[in-house]
């Protein structure tokens, strides 16, 4: 039964993204944006943790969870290190999606052949 908060938090999240999409003119670059800056804010103001909780990987697979990430990251850099944790925290706790990101990006472009659209 953990997969169904999981389904329930990670489709309202996708709804939300897909309704911004259809229903305003933001760029699909600004929404991915604002989806990270509200999973900083809301972790930040202690909501996403219990989120996080209720849900698990329906509240951190969605790009919201990136910013829960690097928020939680810089929270425990500074806890550490003191005030240099804001610059580090963040790059730290993400480092590992970041990296896999880029690596299998290039993988991808390796295997796949780009065309012209016109």
């Amino acid at each position: 039964m953990k997969y169904v908060p999981a389904f329930l938090i990670g489709g309202a999240i996708c709804v939300i993204g897909q309704l911004l999409i259809d229903k305003t003119s933001l760029t699909p670059a600004r929404i991915l944006t604002s989806f990270v800056v509200a999973g900083v804010i809301l972790t930040a103001l202690g909501l996403y943790e219990p989120l996080v909780n209720f849900a698990g990987a329906g509240a951190t697979v969605p790009i919201s969870g990136f910013g829960y990430l690097m928020a939680n990251g810089v929270k425990e850099a500074i806890a550490q290190n003191g005030a240099m944790g804001i610059l580090t925290g963040a790059l730290t706790a993400s480092a590992a999606g970041i990296a896999c990101a880029i690596v299998f990006s290039f993988i991808a472009a390796l295997l796949s052949r780009s065309t012209d659209k016109s």
